[in-house]
C-alpha cells in the first residue's frame, strides 16, 4: 500500500510540474524579434537572451555589430532577472558600495549582472522566465528589453 501511495505522488508531482506554465521556444523567438525591432529601430545593435524559470537559455540572438561581451552579459542579465525575481536595474541602488547587498554580483560564479537590462517574466504572479539584452546604453538595453515584452 505505501508502495502505491508514494507512486501516486510521484505521478501527481510529474503532472502539476508538466502542466506548469513555461516559454516555448516560439515565445522565445518571438520576443526575441520584438527586441530585435525595437533595437533596429533605435539603432543599437545589441544581444538579447531568454531564459526559462531555472535559467536555462531557451533563445539567444546576437546582432551584427553588438559587442562580443554582450553574449555573456545578456544572459547574466536574465539570469539574475529569475534569480532575484526582479529587474536587474532595481539592483545597481544596493550593491554599491556601503550598501547592503554590496558585492552580490561577485556572487554564484559572476553569473550575476546588477545593471539595468534584465526583466523577469511572470505569468499568474510566477516567475517563468527573463530576458536580458546588453550592447546599448543602460537606459537603451532597459528600453528594449521592456518593449519585447509588451503584449499587444
Amino acid at each position: 500500500m505505501l508502495h502505491n501511495e508514494v507512486s501516486d505522488r510521484i505521478v501527481q508531482e510529474v503532472t502539476n510540474r508538466l502542466k506548469k506554465e513555461r516559454i516555448s521556444l516560439e515565445e522565445a523567438k518571438n520576443i526575441l524579434h520584438k527586441a530585435e525591432v525595437k533595437a533596429k529601430s533605435i539603432k543599437v545593435p545589441v544581444v538579447i537572451a531568454v531564459v526559462d524559470d531555472g535559467g536555462n537559455l531557451i533563445a539567444q540572438h546576437k546582432m551584427d555589430e553588438a559587442p562580443i561581451a554582450s553574449i555573456a552579459i545578456a544572459y547574466s542579465k536574465a539570469y539574475t532577472a529569475i534569480a532575484l525575481k526582479k529587474p536587474t536595474q532595481e539592483l545597481s541602488k544596493v550593491v554599491g558600495p556601503g550598501q547592503p547587498l554590496y558585492g552580490l554580483e561577485n556572487m554564484c560564479n559572476g553569473k550575476l549582472c546588477t545593471f539595468g537590462g534584465g526583466i523577469p517574466m511572470t505569468s499568474n504572479g510566477k516567475v517563468i522566465g527573463g530576458i536580458g539584452v546588453s550592447g546599448g546604453s543602460i537606459e537603451e538595453d532597459v528600453l528594449i528589453a521592456s518593449e519585447a515584452l509588451k503584449t499587444e
